[in-house]
């Protein structure tokens, strides 16, 4: 029963930036390498890309008595739907042509206050996310499938 899920996900947003604390950058379509995303700063390993669940979004807004937060506010390279990426801890999962393996939660940081205003950092707790570290490089695009392997 763990290794099924209901349905494939998909890619909703793709975002990066050029920096640590540079504006995130939307694109449709992007090529994932083993330092993660091209142009976005570097990560590697197990945190080289970012994920969070486009259904969270709407969550930590309502937290914070507002609608859903704008995906770049949350600085997470990939929004997907229609999949709980808790239920792929650890898996493989097939996204677009690259292929990842979700390793730790990606928690709020400390800037999350500055970002979302009082209790931005409380709201995301567990809401952050996932990081990945990519096994097989290939391109991502918006409305690619999401699924475990």
């Amino acid at each position: 029963m763990m290794a099924r899920v209901a349905q494939p996900g998909r890619v909703t947003w793709i975002g990066g930036r050029s920096g640590r604390r540079e504006e995130v950058v939307a694109v449709e379509r992007v090529l994932v390498k083993p330092g993660g995303l091209q142009g976005d700063h570097a990560r590697k390993g197990k945190r080289a890309v970012t994920l969070v669940q486009a259904e969270h979004l709407l969550a930590i807004g309502s937290f914070l008595g507002a609608g859903p937060v704008a995906p770049e506010v949350l600085r997470r390279n990939l929004v997907v739907e229609g999949i709980n990426l808790l239920g792929l801890k650890e898996r493989e999962v097939r996204i677009g042509g690259a292929l990842l393996r979700l390793t730790v939660p990606c928690h709020p940081c400390s800037r999350m206050e500055e970002a979302l205003g009082p209790g931005g950092y409380a709201a995301m707790r567990g809401h952050g996310g996932w990081c990945a570290e990519v096994l097989e490089p290939g391109e991502v695009a918006l409305g690619d499938r999401v699924e475990p392997v």
